[in-house]
């Protein structure tokens, strides 16, 4: 049994290790796919994706993913506490992750709610928020996000859409953009519905309210 119990720790060390290893290198190492981007590959075949650093990203656009998807995304460490306390003291069914926790699923995890996957999530995303920037935890958002059916990344999706590069974007067209990332293959941002069009102006409000009130400024 104690020779049992050593394996499981050695292993579960070794294993950390790695984890915290990979977590380390991709600080400065671009990941070449993701495991939701195999899937989808095999299922349409080559994909639209094409890496941009966040300096060829245009600033509005990521002050426009942060009002969308995490407005304190410079006041946290990985976890909003109050978002999370606020979702379980008024039994709301909207989920509290930010920006980091979706990196860390999507970056390094498989897409799903299972037990596994939340817990490996845990341990993920205050190491990523301990060794990156967050400019880099963004970067890392906006490049491996789909934006519509085998579209991945900023860059595609600003083609895609609007044939302009993410440099070019403009505050319309990053808003419209920032708009569709919670389901973007039932929205469409050049052809935005009613909906999408009255999120887009709250996003390009949020967006100018967290640029003048400094909560965007830990990724500007």
């Amino acid at each position: 049994m104690r020779r049992l119990l050593r394996l499981i720790v050695r292993i579960v060390v070794v294993a950390a290790v790695l984890l915290f290893g990979y977590v380390a290198l991709i600080r400065v190492v671009n990941p070449p796919v993701t495991i939701y981007m195999l899937q989808e590959r095999a299922r349409l075949g080559p994909l639209d994706q094409e890496w941009v650093d966040a300096d060829e990203i245009a600033p509005v656009m990521l002050r426009a993913a942060v009002a969308a998807e995490d407005a304190n995304f410079c006041l946290h460490w990985g976890f909003d506490m109050d978002a999370i306390r606020q979702v379980i003291e008024e039994g709301e069914s909207r989920g509290a992750s930010t920006i980091s926790q979706q990196v860390a699923k999507n970056v390094f995890l498989w897409h799903g709610r299972t037990w596994t996957r939340k817990a490996l999530e845990a341990v993920i995303t205050p190491a990523m928020e301990a060794l990156w920037p967050k400019r880099r935890i963004l970067e890392l958002y906006l490049n491996v996000a789909e934006f519509d059916d085998g579209v991945f990344g900023i860059e595609a999706a600003s083609q895609h859409y609007f044939g302009v590069s993410a440099a070019e974007l403009s505050d319309s067209q990053a808003s419209r953009l920032a708009a569709i990332l919670p389901d973007p293959k039932d929205r469409d941002a050049a052809r935005p519905s009613g909906f999408v069009e009255r999120r887009a102006r709250s996003i390009r409000d949020g967006a100018a309210t967290i640029e003048r009130d400094g909560r965007a400024a830990c990724f500007q």
